[in-house]
């Protein structure tokens, strides 16, 4: 193959072109808000899990303490009616007066051991309270971190999406002055080097494999056309001679 001097320098240029859309596209997948927002995104599902547990505690310890208040408000109407009876007069058997006194007394003691049940539920439901008030606050913290974290990797990726897109539009332009043939070459080329199809040569060395070149292959570079498409032997790529060739 055979390509102007000029156009296998313009070939360069597309190459620096591409290896800087590789190093941004490489950047913008490497962002440390990366792992950032990952970390802080498992973070707030443990959270917000303890959350609802906690607040699944509270609830039911609501509903407990309700029900034994209830129970103890139950109590003491009966209480408060037996008593009533009592002070009334209108019972007037020993027998009934004993029982209902005894009645009384069982009332005391019940509703004595349903208000300890009561200050102990209490109890659990101001500690569930404050669990839920803490883990709220923590999740709140976590959450605006995490969003701070998305809102600049967001700023980034316009950054980088901004210059991705004058830099692919620079090497439209560029790669456009190269001829097709030569591109298409190019192309193959780049896919099966990792990202890289053409070189310069500099001081005898291919700089895209690093490797010196054998004095054969330099008489063979040497002795060929100048429009000659030259390859490294050993990396295969295609080898742009300049000045600084070292020939």
């Amino acid at each position: 193959m055979n390509a102007e001097p000029a156009d296998q320098i313009r070939l360069l240029d597309v190459q620096a072109l591409d290896v800087r859309l590789q190093q941004l596209a490489y950047k913008r997948n490497a962002l440390p808000e990366h792992a950032e927002i990952e970390t802080l995104g498992k973070d707030l599902v443990q959270l917000r899990d303890l959350l609802v547990a906690a607040q699944t505690e509270e609830s039911d310890c609501a509903r407990e303490q309700t029900k034994a208040e209830q129970d103890v408000d139950q109590v003491r109407r009966r209480a408060t009616r037996d008593q009533q009876r009592l002070d009334s007069g209108a019972v007037t058997s020993p027998k009934d007066l004993t029982g209902l006194q005894h009645e009384i007394a069982s009332l005391a003691k019940r509703q004595g051991d349903l208000e300890d049940v009561v200050l102990e539920v209490m109890e659990r439901r101001e500690a569930a309270q404050a669990r839920v008030a803490e883990l709220t606050e923590r999740v709140a913290s976590v959450q605006a971190k995490a969003d701070d974290a998305t809102a600049r990797r967001d700023a980034a990726f316009r950054e980088l999406d901004d210059e991705t897109a004058a830099v692919t539009k620079e090497r439209e332009v560029v790669s456009a002055s190269v001829p097709a043939d030569l591109l298409k070459l190019y192309d193959r080329l780049r896919v099966q080097g990792g990202g890289v199809g053409v070189a310069k040569l500099y001081a005898r060395t291919c700089q895209g494999c690093r490797q010196e070149l054998a004095i054969t292959e330099l008489s063979e570079i040497r002795a060929a056309a100048r429009d000659a498409v030259v390859r490294c032997e050993n990396c295969h790529r295609i080898l742009v001679r300049t000045s600084e060739s070292g020939l």
